[in-house]
């Protein structure tokens, strides 16, 4: 089937999908409906695609919408999440520790593939790291798309029913709110941010790009407001169909290998999130909801869209996300080399 006709048929599934989940009144309708939908999809076997370079490029509203929570009173706050970032170097390291003799010794992976897939990085930095290793590139892709599906399809569950936090709720201000050259300035700070961090090489282009430009132009006052509901939506909608489409193609065996390691491996990440979570809520060092979406090893991308839909602190969940997956881009190809050549 050519590549269009199977875009159209993904958009077509994925659009019924949130549909349902509207009609249904269920948590993050606009992300997991889509997500879900094409999963099942994929599973029995229909031809997907993801949207490509124009689903990347969604992306970059969440970018902006993160930069433009970035104000001077903030910024004013960020020493105070210190004693909590010093947590997540000790989260990666158990995770590590955890994770790879699953993958290598029960569920049977070669060392390059169990060492990524048990990294909780970006998906696109571990695959390229997996690939340039020698490891298994479409297990480690079903690994952490499983991680992710799983990990955003529960939270929202128990974010929903444990906080009574209303997830179906419009994610920001109506489009005709925001002033036309805000908007402009948003559009300019996404597509540039995105295209010089991908240029330059910074990992996460998509994301971390328009965030660092937007918030140069939100703490000089000229963005004073995040994207527009219908904007974050939309991001929504193409971030729930590049999870759900990972899963086409899919053989017997990746089903009862990698999506199930992937599904064992969600179980074992959550119990630790849920120990480290304790541990900041004991100290007091962040509400309990904040301390939730900080430490559940999502894709990066998902978590962002969950807090600014459950109205929890931007800085500090995206602080925690982004040194997780820092610590694992820097310190995952050096302690692999480190760890083989030990062998």
């Amino acid at each position: 089937m050519p590549l269009l006709s199977r875009r159209l048929l993904t958009f077509t599934l994925a659009a019924l999908g949130g549909a349902v989940f509207l009609f249904l009144h269920l948590p993050l309708p606009l992300l997991l409906g889509p997500m879900l939908a094409c999963l099942v999809a994929a599973l029995l076997g229909a031809p997907l695609a993801g949207a490509g370079e124009f689903g990347i490029m969604m992306r970059t509203i969440l970018g902006v919408a993160v930069g433009a929570a970035i104000t001077p009173e903030v910024l004013a706050g960020l020493p105070d999440m210190a004693l909590s970032l010093a947590f997540v170097p000790l989260f990666v390291a158990i995770i590590a520790a955890i994770g790879y003799p699953l993958f290598r010794r029960v569920f049977g992976f070669d060392h390059a593939t169990a060492w990524y897939g048990a990294m909780p990085g970006g998906l696109q930095d571990m695959l390229a790291f997996g690939e340039e290793a020698g490891g298994d590139i479409r297990a480690l892709s079903l690994i952490h798309a499983t991680r992710v599906l799983v990990i955003v399809t529960v939270a929202p569950l128990l974010m929903t029913h444990y906080w009574q936090i209303d997830l179906s709720q419009p994610p920001g201000a109506p489009l005709r709110s925001v002033a036309p050259h805000e908007l402009a300035l948003m559009a300019v700070c996404g597509i540039a941010g995105w295209k010089i961090a991908a240029r330059i090489g910074l990992f996460g282009a998509s994301i971390l790009g328009p965030m660092i430009l937007t918030a140069v132009l939100s703490l000089t006052g000229l963005i004073q407001h995040r994207p527009p509901a219908e904007m974050i939506q939309a991001a929504q909608f193409f971030i729930g169909i590049a999870v759900g489409a990972k899963y086409a193609g899919i053989t017997s065996r990746e089903l009862h290998q990698a999506v199930v390691a992937g599904l064992a491996y969600s179980l074992i990440l959550a119990g630790i999130s849920l120990v480290f979570i304790e541990i900041i809520m004991q100290l007091g060092l962040a509400p309990a909801l904040d301390a939730f979406l900080a430490f559940l090893p999502g894709g990066q991308a998902e978590m962002i869209v969950i807090a600014i839909i459950a109205g929890a602190d931007l800085a500090y969940v995206v602080s925690h996300h982004l040194l997780r997956i820092v610590l694992v881009i820097v310190l995952a190809p050096v302690a692999a080399r480190l760890f083989a050549r030990g062998r």
